[in-house]
């Protein structure tokens, strides 16, 4: 196992470093389209144009603590806004740039986060810096970093303590809205230095993201991991992969990296759209660290990547299953992929000098062995709070045990231990009681995809009506079908996914619909959002194509 190398307490210390020992190694290139090279950066271009920005900050007025939206296109500029903040003291605040106009998508929740992060100016490149007009206050300063201005020996460094918020990670709002954790300075070295203790990879080797820097993942092992490992990283956007998932292995392979990851669906989209000859084109034996993260990690898709892709010379035990939450920077638990136990996804590698309990919600007592509770986190990389909102920075970041033990943070999620190895159950707020049992959504998710050919993948949202006496929740699901394999009678796709309900989780359902791609509601990291689908079903399921409910008895086509 590699040993880290950087003593850095800070990001701006990590940075300086690199640039006096390795000035000019590559740091950075990023593959337009997702396979040429169009732009590098080196550790000491990086560090000098982080500085032209923090003194530009300096010279506007902006002080420590002060916080800036950066709003930035997949590419190197980000990265340098970034450390230009951090740079200067100001909170940096990463949010996607909507897409179009004033009603364009992505315009509301940049919006919400800047009501709530009150920031001074916005950071962003000149080709966007004319539409901001349409996202943020007028008072609010645009400044345009690709501007070629150098003011690097202006530069004042001020005094950055580890302890100081680096910057605002806005969840992703799964079950509620989105909320800005305080992630320190040293919480972040303290989960990067987590993450490189429990990798396998080469120390030298090279990485590769196509993640969005705005996502924790994408920020923390896309950019910020190759910066504390002291090894180069290529990156392209996230379009580039989703149009031809190959640009990602073929990266991959292309520079022997080591490590490199992404969500679930990431490996599912692999799985199903790289034909076998591409796939045994690839030379994947140098992947070393293939986390799967940001959202469940289901074991059929870690058996279908690694069946698709040991031709590739891919090694199963390469995939890292990790579990994590932005109120915890990004890591907490990680697994080695073991085939020989398919339907289990096992954490039994906590991040280093965390603490993981389960306990039960209610009565706030350590469950026994076994026992399904809430997770509770305690540890170095467990933020500071949510900003400007210390009674729910109390609840959820402070919280006590029963005989006093904490603080812990709540983490919303469920869980249990056993023999030391946690395994995640899914969502408190999700959880569906039938008739005084409790099901986990996911598992009736899993079981409608698998219902039918016509239904996606990884697009299913169950969630609660409302009780129904003795019987408990009243439960729904919408799925979401491919038109090209839908056929004549949508009545058949809804029996089938009635019959596997019923089959595998002993649930009884009250309403299924079935919907075109793009309706179930997700966060930006490809999490299901079921209160969202809740509210959408209880306002008339617009966009839906068929409808079923035992009321009516019968499939109702809304809309074609």
């Amino acid at each position: 196992m590699v040993m880290a190398r950087s003593r850095a307490t800070s990001l701006v210390a990590l940075l300086r470093d690199r640039a006096l020992e390795q000035a000019e190694s590559r740091a950075f290139v990023f593959l337009r389209d997702g396979e040429s090279e169009d732009a590098t950066l080196t550790f000491a271009a990086l560090d000098a144009h982080a500085r032209s920005i923090a003194a530009e900050l300096q010279r506007r007025g902006l002080r420590a603590g002060d916080r800036a939206i950066l709003a930035y296109p997949a590419g190197l500029d980000f990265i340098a806004a970034f450390f230009g903040c951090l740079y200067a003291g100001v909170i940096a605040v990463p949010v996607q740039p909507p897409t179009g106009g004033k009603h364009a998508r992505g315009v509301d929740r940049l919006m919400a986060i800047a009501a709530d992060a009150d920031p001074a100016t916005l950071l962003t490149i000149r080709s966007l810096q004319l539409k901001a007009d349409a996202w943020l206050p007028a008072h609010v300063v645009r400044v345009a970093t690709d501007a070629p201005v150098s003011l690097a020996p202006d530069y004042r460094a001020p005094m950055i303590l580890p302890e100081q918020v680096a910057l605002l990670q806005y969840t992703s709002g799964s079950t509620s809205a989105p909320r800005g954790v305080m992630v320190t300075h040293e919480n972040v070295i303290a989960n990067l230095r987590a993450a490189f203790a429990l990798s396998n990879a080469p120390d030298a080797s090279m990485s590769v993201s196509w993640l969005p820097a705005t996502h924790d993942m994408g920020l923390i092992e896309g950019l910020l991991q190759p910066i504390f490992r002291g090894h180069g990283a290529a990156l392209m956007s996230p379009a580039a992969f989703l149009a031809r998932p190959i640009r990602w292995l073929a990266a991959i392979a292309r520079y022997r990296a080591a490590r490199s990851g992404g969500p679930n669906f990431a490996y599912d989209l692999c799985a199903r759209r790289v034909s076998s000859d591409a796939a045994a084109a690839l030379d994947l034996s140098c992947w070393r660290d293939a986390y799967c993260g940001a959202e469940p990690v289901r074991a059929e898709t870690l058996t279908a990547f690694t069946s698709a892709f040991r031709r590739s010379g891919f090694r199963p035990d390469s995939l890292r299953p990790s579990y994590g939450l932005a109120e915890a920077t990004l890591l907490v638990a990680a697994g080695r992929w073991r085939e020989d136990d398919e339907a289990d996804i096992a954490y039994d590698e906590i991040a280093n000098d965390t603490r993981v309990a389960i306990v039960d919600p209610r009565t706030r007592r350590p469950c026994a062995e076994t026992q399904i509770g809430e997770i509770w986190v305690a540890g170095p990389g467990v933020a500071a709070g949510y900003w400007c909102q210390p009674t729910l920075t109390r609840e959820t970041f402070a919280a006590r045990t029963a005989d006093g033990a904490g603080p812990f943070l709540r983490t919303g999620d469920l869980g249990s231990r056993t023999g030391g190895v946690l395994r995640v159950a899914g969502r408190l707020k999700d959880v569906l009681i039938v008739r005084g049992q409790k099901h986990f959504p996911q598992d009736l998710e899993r079981a409608a995809a698998t219902a039918h050919a016509a239904i996606r993948s990884g697009a299913q949202a169950a969630f609660a009506l409302e009780a129904d006496g003795a019987d408990g929740d009243r439960v729904a699901i919408v799925v979401e079908v491919d038109p090209r394999r839908r056929g004549d009678n949508d009545a058949d796709i809804v029996d089938a996914i009635r019959l596997a309900v019923g089959e595998h989780c002993g649930v009884q359902l009250h309403g299924v619909a079935l919907a075109a791609p793009g309706v179930v509601p997700m966060t930006p990291s490809g999490k299901v959002q079921r209160s969202r689908a809740r509210a959408w079903w209880d306002t008339g399921c617009a966009g839906a194509l068929t409808v079923w409910t035992t009321d009516r008895q019968l499939s109702l086509a809304v809309s074609a």
